[in-house]
């Protein structure tokens, strides 16, 4: 999986709000004309090199397109997923703790998706990682403290409620996809692919 580069204020090349590429991003003062061009204090124009369309900052913050810069789904992220993932992009400027929710809910339907209860995000990543999921990806979600002890209900995920924790969600959420979705159905399209009397030779050696 490729890595993600947010949007950051006055940032050369990241990854871009709209098409999701890594692109060179180019930065213009913005400016209204009335008598004369006049320049609008702390608003700025952002054209992305790949896609030619535009963001719109002000006070160093992204005010357009409302993703904050939040990645794109995986395209093999199931549909109803998408739904959940799809609303934390477009209120995680205006509601961290909100986005964070819907992602702590995606999560849990995504380990439901892959076999798992659903019910404790623990237990259920554990068991994806016995299953191929890379530890790391269980060491990412520990870093952005996902917790089951007494504190809170098990599996609960306590969070700072900002908008760096749900960026990590995102990725993490698209790279559980990338691991236990993409990849096995590209596998499976490559072998798939083979001819015939090939395939007739694997299933017989396996034999």
């Amino acid at each position: 999986m490729t890595p993600y580069t947010p949007p950051t204020f006055s940032g050369n090349a990241y990854n871009c709000p709209h098409c999701d590429a890594y692109a060179k991003q180019t930065w213009y003062e913005a400016h209204f004309l009335q008598n004369s061009w006049t320049k609008i204090p702390q608003h700025f124009f952002v054209v992305c090199s790949h896609c030619n369309n535009y963001s719109l900052w002000h006070v160093k913050q992204m005010i357009y397109p409302d993703t904050a810069g939040a990645p794109i789904a995986n395209n093999d992220l199931p549909d109803e997923l998408k739904v959940d993932y799809n609303e934390a992009r477009t209120i995680l400027n205006k509601s961290p703790r909100g986005a964070t929710a819907l992602l702590r809910l995606c999560i849990q339907k995504l380990c439901k998706h892959l076999g798992e209860s659903g019910n404790d995000i623990n237990k259920d990543i554990g068991n994806l990682v016995k299953k191929g999921l890379p530890v790391k990806v269980q060491q990412s979600l520990d870093i952005v403290r996902v917790i089951g002890n007494d504190a809170v209900h098990p599996g609960q995920m306590d969070l700072t409620d900002d908008v760096e924790t749900a960026t990590k969600l995102f990725v993490l959420i698209n790279l559980i996809t990338e691991v236990m979705i993409t990849q096995p159905k590209e596998v499976d399209k490559l072998f798939n692919s083979l001819p015939s009397n090939k395939l007739d030779g694997i299933k017989n050696r396996d034999k």
